[in-house]
């Protein structure tokens, strides 16, 4: 079977690594930022970080935690809400020692407290890093319940972000442990430079030139509230990267490298599990592919005779047609305010799918791709 090697959308930019620490005392505090900056903005940019180092979090002493003065949290429980008393889990050794390591660290930095909540227990749940390591998480299942957060769609964080020169990724240190908090406050209307999803920040900037002046907006509202960064995870003055699951720059929205050579490198199904996995994929990328609903019909035909695999010969054509396709998936374009967007419909007996897009010069490009299987009465509406 043929090879399907010809393209591979690779990391947007490379990035180099900088240490801010005092020479000779033997730390190492580093951040990144990207390699194609001009020479004279990079400079700007390494002088203006060392200058605000203070922002950032080299290890859990340098938290300080957010001032009652400057702002108070309450949860807006539901007050039929009853407290729930989740049933202690138990962990192994190793797993217990991590634990009570981190908790540890958080009692150091004044972030947490010893309570007593007889009628509300929740458990701690660890979650591991790609790097070996553990991440501490609570399972708020239940509080949740009773104090639902909404969280903005991710596809209005992305449309928003692409089409500028100049990116910064941040991440809030502890971050996760505040979701609200940042974005009611640290993403505001008002603040278009900034992006706050959860604990991932990004400031942006439409013009290379602006860039550490919104940067330098964003730091003093991180400094208002006590915000540290998280100095693994920020890259400074990146063209494009990765962002909630898709590729963002200048050029537009690309779809995930690693969601497209999940099924570029996946051997033809040999169970249905198989073609579940096939599925599941090919809808991560239904923005990026036009007509996906027919694309993936002969998959979902397979799917629908769950008891008997059957893998076809129309099977295995549709499985290569899809990875010819995902050699050079589309780029997609950013709506611009105000301008006239086309809407372009394809009807079939089974599927019904349409492309949104816009006109650039004397080119339409494609803003997005949807695309549903008729199942049912609604075969009929076709």
């Amino acid at each position: 079977m043929r090879k399907f090697e010809e393209r591979r959308v690779e990391a947007v930019e490379e990035m180099i690594v900088i240490n801010f620490a005092v020479e000779g005392k033997g730390d190492e505090k580093m951040t990144k930022i990207g390699r194609t900056m001009r020479l004279a903005a990079k400079e700007c940019l390494i002088e203006f970080l060392k200058e605000n180092k203070e922002v950032f979090a080299w290890n859990m002493t340098d938290l300080q935690g957010i001032s009652p003065d400057v702002i108070t949290l309450r949860l807006n429980v539901n007050p039929d809400a009853k407290p729930v008393k989740q049933k202690k889990r138990m962990f192994r050794a190793e797993r217990s020692q991590a634990i009570k390591e981190e908790v540890e660290k958080l009692l150091q930095a004044k972030y947490v407290r010893p309570v007593q909540y007889p009628e509300l227990l929740t458990n701690v749940v660890l979650v591991p890093k790609p790097n070996k390591t553990w991440r501490l998480c609570i399972d708020f299942t239940d509080l949740n319940k009773a104090c639902p957060f909404p969280l903005q769609r991710i596809n209005t964080f992305v449309d928003s972000t692409s089409r500028c020169e100049m990116l910064s990724f941040l991440d809030a240190y502890q971050g996760g442990n505040i979701p609200a908090t940042s974005q009611l406050y640290v993403s505001r209307p008002n603040r278009p430079y900034m992006e706050v999803y959860i604990d991932d920040m990004l400031v942006k900037s439409i013009k290379e030139q602006d860039h550490i002046s919104d940067l330098q907006k964003c730091f003093q509202i991180l400094k208002s509230f006590g915000l540290k960064l998280n100095p693994a995870k920020y890259t400074f003055g990146m063209r494009g990267r990765k962002f909630l699951r898709y590729m963002i720059s200048e050029r537009g929205i690309e779809a995930n490298p690693e969601k497209i050579s999940a099924i570029m490198d996946m051997p033809p199904p040999h169970s249905i599990k198989d073609v579940q996995k096939l599925a599941g994929r090919l809808v991560a990328l239904n923005r990026f592919i036009s007509r996906s609903a027919d694309k993936g019909l002969p998959f979902f035909k397979v799917l629908r005779g769950a008891k008997k695999f059957e893998w076809t010969a129309a099977s295995q054509e549709a499985f290569d047609d899809l990875r010819r396709y995902l050699i050079s998936p589309h780029l997609l374009t950013k709506p611009k305010t105000e301008e006239l967007l086309y809407l372009y419909l394809a009807i079939s007996e089974s599927s019904v799918s349409l492309v949104l897009v816009q006109q650039e010069g004397k080119g339409h490009h494609p803003v997005y791709y949807v695309s549903k299987v008729l199942q049912g009465a609604k075969i009929r509406y076709s």
